[in-house]
């Protein structure tokens, strides 16, 4: 696909008709008080649209028509191979309106167009292709429960299940939910983050032409502390799925405690440790990989390699190629396919990012490059890559979240030390290392507390691995077929067949 060019990007945009409205119910609908948000785009913070600011009676009306169309069978009786054609038309016109729903994250959430292109888009196409190629191949069970019985179990959908997804890859983190969800047969009400609510929008049509039925796919945008509890107290809800803060998470368990016990599953922070070891077999290329895993994306990824731990006898070498690679991937206009690190996604997030890199500088940490707020005369928000040279493991710097383009380096001496410093923190989501030892690989990847472990490389896979973390970074998994295991029930049957 061709990346085309500023201008082209700029003329789209100013043609591109965006819709604000709630989808409810296999209709467009304004929130029913009639509020409104706006969606700002922080690449020079012009307003996009007005998007719907849906609230209690907006979510009650969403999860009762998901009910219906659940309790019809429309959807979670349809024959396996119809539902199967119907997800495979989604991939397809997702893949049609490729371009558009790049130009609508770009706009709306700041991430570069080319990154929308290559990745974003891509990957949401394959997650609805992939789980709809897999529901007409998913067998039942006959146990082995000897003669005279027949016992089978069944996997059936739990019915109606909530989506809460963050702002940082918005269609792509819906799909690793709604996918799976609906392949296993369920009714879906996805609620967007306030900062990234229009690609969901334009996917719902998209998702009616492909002949998701009225009712089983619903959009509910608004803000978390309304529509988000909404949906996470609600007593009709069965199941609650989450991408987000941990903070958040643990507010959706005690909405769960609230409610009706709904199954609530979380992928949550993290603060990912990244290891060089000494016998790394190619530097340059670690080094490429270390800047790409913490500055892709403006370092607004969970996963993101946050934390470097690098073998002291080759710190100095090795921290000089990062930086060359950080200094490169300066801030650029997001439209422009030759921009590598876009706009933060608002203005907000980047206060927060730029109050824990003045606190880094003040509390004992050595700025090597970057900390600056950049490109004020844009409108939009920008922050320069940056790295720390940290020597207290308990800095906020190396222990808290940050969510923006800042990485904390630090030297280690030995395989104990640098697993122990990686396994110093609440978070478990992803981990990395280098080393030409397999045995030390294999070793190491098992004593790393975390749900996702690289060799090698960083943040690499694919759909067919499952993807999730441990400790305060969640549980469940999304991707493969064990995300199915999040939205389905088994159920026994027992049968005497003597009688």
């Amino acid at each position: 696909m061709s990346l085309h060019t500023l201008e082209y990007w700029q003329q789209k945009a100013e043609s591109l008709a965006l819709r604000g409205q709630a989808y409810i119910d296999g209709a467009y609908a304004d929130a029913a008080d009639g509020a409104t948000f706006p969606a700002t785009s922080p690449i020079d913070g012009r307003k996009l649209a007005d998007v719907a600011a849906c609230g209690q009676a907006d979510v009650d009306r969403a999860v009762a028509a998901a009910r219906r169309a659940f309790e019809s069978g429309v959807w979670s009786a349809l024959a396996p191979r119809e539902r199967k054609a119907r997800m495979l038309r989604l991939a397809e016109l997702i893949s049609e309106h490729t371009e558009e729903l790049a130009l609508i994250e770009t706009l709306d959430m700041g991430k570069p167009i080319r990154d929308a292109l290559a990745f974003d888009l891509p990957e949401t196409v394959q997650t609805y292709a992939w789980y709809g190629e897999a529901i007409d191949k998913l067998y039942d069970e006959i146990a082995p429960a000897g003669p005279g019985v027949l016992a089978t179990v069944t996997r059936e959908p739990v019915g109606v299940v909530a989506a809460v997804v963050p702002w940082n890859y918005p269609l792509l983190m819906a799909a690793w939910k709604v996918a799976p969800a609906l392949a296993a047969g369920n009714s879906v009400i996805l609620k967007p983050a306030e900062q990234s609510s229009l690609s969901a929008l334009r996917l719902a049509a998209l998702a009616e032409a492909a002949g998701i039925p009225a009712g089983v796919f619903n959009v509910v945008p608004g803000a978390g502390p309304v529509a988000g509890r909404a949906l996470g107290v609600h007593p009709d809800v069965d199941c609650l799925a989450f991408t987000g803060s941990t903070a958040t998470g643990k507010r959706f368990m005690g909405y769960s405690g609230e409610s009706n016990l709904k199954r609530v599953w979380l992928e949550c922070g993290g603060k990912s440790p990244h290891i060089i070891f000494e016998d790394c077999p190619d530097l340059d290329r670690a080094a490429l990989i270390a800047a790409l895993a913490i500055f892709s994306n403006q370092g607004e990824v969970c996963i993101a390699g946050s934390r470097l731990y690098v073998h002291d006898s080759i710190y100095d070498t090795f921290m000089e190629k990062v930086a060359g690679h950080a200094a490169a991937m300066q801030p650029g206009n997001p439209l422009d396919p030759d921009t590598t690190l876009g706009a933060m996604v608002d203005e907000r997030q980047t206060r927060s990012v730029m109050a824990r890199i003045e606190a880094g500088a003040s509390q004992g940490a050595t700025l090597r490059i970057g900390g600056r707020q950049v490109r004020a005369d844009s409108g939009g928000f920008y922050i320069e890559p940056t790295i720390f040279d940290c020597v207290d493991a308990g800095s906020a710097l190396v222990r808290e979240e940050i969510f923006g383009p800042v990485l904390a380096a630090q030297r280690f001496h030995t395989e104990d030390e640098a697993i122990a410093l990686a396994n110093d923190s609440s978070y478990g989501l992803g981990a990395g290392l280098w080393t030409a030892n397999l045995g030390r690989a294999h070793r190491l990847s098992r004593r790393l507390r975390a749900g996702l472990v690289w060799v090698n490389t960083y943040a690499a896979g694919d759909i067919t691995v499952p993807f999730g973390g441990v400790k305060q970074s969640g549980f469940g998994r999304d991707k493969s077929l064990h995300a199915l295991d999040k939205y389905s029930d088994l159920k026994t049957t027992w049968i005497d067949i003597t009688v």
